[in-house]
């Protein structure tokens, strides 16, 4: 194997670790602010939804974004492309299990590190679907 694909898989198993660890502490913000989290990292339609979470009888579809540094690059992390892509899953949610209740869509931005700490930045109503 060569040298620098081994630091890309180690490179990239941090990412992933750290983007583990982000979604864990979006659930436990969810939870102490009294949301019930259904589901997490949820496959469908070739995509993924990191939380369903309900409260008040209002499905809620989050997407995380954990960074080491940097509120706007996670938050620009969420493009127009993410938010269809986002979009079609929660439909797809929806319309499998006929949920009877109203939705939105939240954003949630962990930044830091478990060695040295996290902001957490929540977006209640962050975007809407798309007319298109």
């Amino acid at each position: 194997m060569p040298h620098s694909s081994l630091i890309d898989q180690t490179a990239m198993a941090r990412h992933n670790d750290l983007g583990a660890w982000g979604e864990q502490i979006a659930r436990e913000h969810l939870i102490a602010a009294g949301y019930k989290v259904m589901e997490r990292n949820s496959r469908i339609s070739r995509s993924e939804l990191d939380i369903i979470a309900v409260k008040d009888k209002l499905m809620i579809f989050v997407e995380v974004k954990t960074r080491s540094t940097n509120l706007d690059d996670a938050l620009d992390a969420i493009d127009e492309k993410k938010i269809r892509r986002i979009v079609r899953a929660a439909d797809s949610f929806l319309q499998r299990f006929s949920i009877p209740f109203e939705y939105r869509f939240d954003i949630i931005a962990v930044i830091g590190s478990p060695e040295s700490g996290h902001t957490l930045t929540h977006i209640p109503d962050a975007f809407f679907p798309p007319l298109n």
